[in-house]
């Protein structure tokens, strides 16, 4: 690896295209130098504002330059936590399973804001979220144990959708109509109407 690409991942570039050589680089970097860090890990995925922050705070730009670096970015609209959430969230629950609840423990943690968050979590509906949850019981009812105890597995399937953010109620009712369908009934009537 060449040295300075080496220098670029751990610290604010020097003197730049931007500069001239006789102007020496303020401790902290730029804000020109904060928006190329910016633009380079938005090229790898999108980011909400505050994980791009935190970024920059990491490669050593200070508070002042990330927050201009950053609001200049805003204002051409290439950070936007709304449609980051929206994006995050189809993404996240359409290829991953994820429930409501991840989702939003997720935008949470990537510091986006709950009326943004709450906005884009709006879009997923309890019809779509009880048709993924019954996508995910199907699959993993294929490699479990034909065999396997049926408290065993209302545990296991219901452990499994909770931890993918499933509510406790929806992810109950989805494996209960589930192994219904896939039981005898005997098995049905065995059922419990609900977990204690």
């Amino acid at each position: 690896m060449a040295a300075g690409s080496e220098r670029g991942r751990s610290e604010p570039k020097q003197a730049g295209a931007h500069r001239s050589s006789s102007e020496p680089t303020p401790p902290g970097g730029t804000v020109e130098q904060a928006k190329d860090a910016s633009l380079r890990l938005l090229a790898v995925r999108a980011r909400s504002r505050a994980e791009l922050a935190q970024r920059l705070a990491a490669k050593g730009f200070t508070p002042e330059v990330t927050e201009a670096a950053l609001d200049r970015l805003a204002e051409i609209d290439l950070i936007n936590d709304a449609a980051f959430a929206e994006e995050w969230v189809h993404a996240r629950h359409t290829f991953s399973g994820k429930g409501k609840q991840a989702l939003a423990r997720e935008l949470r943690r990537k510091g986006v804001a709950p009326s943004e968050a709450a906005l884009a979590l709006d879009a997923i509906t309890s019809d779509d979220e009880e048709s993924r949850a019954v996508e995910l019981v199907r699959r993993k009812l294929r490699s479990m144990p034909a065999n396997l105890d049926r408290d065993k597995a209302i545990r296991r399937l219901v452990g499994m959708l909770a931890r993918r953010g499933y509510n406790q109620s929806t992810a109950y009712q989805v494996v209960k109509a589930e192994l219904a369908s896939h039981g005898t009934a005997s098995d049905i009537e065995d059922l419990p109407d609900s977990i204690d």
